[in-house]
């Protein structure tokens, strides 16, 4: 099958970005089309599927997000932005209600984040730390700044849904080491995490915050939007920043600034369209053939990001 899509990336976090609305795939079809289209040692690579479809209950667009593993993301907040702008772009709104596979956000085109930079801002109220949400085998309740009973580590960690789940632990230094042997643990899915989740470790500082995250379906990557909502969630509820105080998060892709305000989490940062492109896909295989053939670069956009980022 021959898709058109977008090579996208919101705060270094890269998908190829497919406008689904008019697709008819079953749901192995399209994490086939994952796993040919997200592969790193495939033509196209991401972190990724992003795929904008038809909003339900009233949204008007959607998103969906499968991992290169083919499983599918309850949320993405750096592809969110990414989908939003697609969406705007063909609806001709510039701020919405936008459904996700179990939850609902506000988006709406921002001010630039920095020269030229197109921005887009995300509000998501989908925000729990109630330990069913988060999808630990515990007792009900919740764990906030605390050792998580059956975790091989003990340090301190946050438990927060998203929706989708994550445990973030702040640290005076990353040891990647460390944070990798434990995102495989939990990637194993053990009977504490069944459903498995993402994992971060963060440094909190006057600069604001700083996130390496082990994400699941993914393994350790340069930025993962939802762990960055987490963490400012999780510093809001410790007290390393003041709940509605915005916070530049920074990660090894690049920075978006956010906020722990009315129940949720605000997000804003960049929406980069890097290039247009189509290329076959063998949905039996998931696998890509043929080469990309490339239908328009949008190199002023590439290089509006490089120079924000530094």
């Amino acid at each position: 099958m021959r898709f058109s899509f977008i090579k996208c990336q919101g705060s270094g976090n890269d998908f190829p970005l497919i406008d689904a609305r008019a697709i008819v795939l079953s749901d192995a079809q399209w994490a086939m089309a994952a796993r040919a289209l997200a592969d790193r040692a495939g033509p196209v690579g991401g972190d990724g599927l992003l795929l904008l479809v038809p909003g339900r209950n009233g949204a008007a667009f959607g998103q969906r997000m499968l991992n290169p593993d083919g499983s599918e993301a309850e949320t993405c907040l750096n592809g969110l932005r990414c989908v939003a702008r697609l969406g705007f772009e063909a609806t001709g709104l510039r701020a919405a209600t936008a459904s996700l596979p179990t939850s609902m956000a506000e988006v709406a085109l921002a001010d630039p984040i920095a020269p030229s930079v197109v921005s887009v801002s995300t509000f998501t109220r989908a925000v729990s730390t109630a330990i069913g949400d988060v999808g630990l085998a515990l007792p009900a309740g919740e764990i906030i700044d605390a050792i998580v009973p059956g975790l091989p580590s003990a340090r301190r960690f946050t438990a927060v849904a998203m929706p989708n789940p994550h445990l973030v632990t702040f640290v005076d230094a990353i040891d990647e080491g460390e944070l990798v042997a434990l995102g495989d643990w939990c990637e194993a899915a053990p009977a504490l995490v069944p459903r498995r989740c993402n994992v971060s470790f963060v440094t909190a500082d006057a600069r604001g915050l700083y996130v390496r995250t082990y994400e699941r379906g993914v393994g350790l990557t340069d930025s993962c939007g939802s762990a960055m909502g987490a963490s400012i969630h999780a510093a809001a509820l410790t007290g390393r920043i003041a709940t509605g105080s915005h916070v530049l998060v920074r990660n090894r892709g690049g920075f978006v600034r956010g906020a722990a305000r009315d129940g949720g989490i605000v997000i804003t940062g960049n929406a980069t369209f890097e290039r247009d492109a189509m290329i076959d896909v063998d949905l039996e295989r998931g696998v890509c053939t043929g080469p990309i053939e490339q239908v328009r670069e949008r190199r002023r956009e590439r290089d509006a990001w490089t120079i924000a980022r530094g």
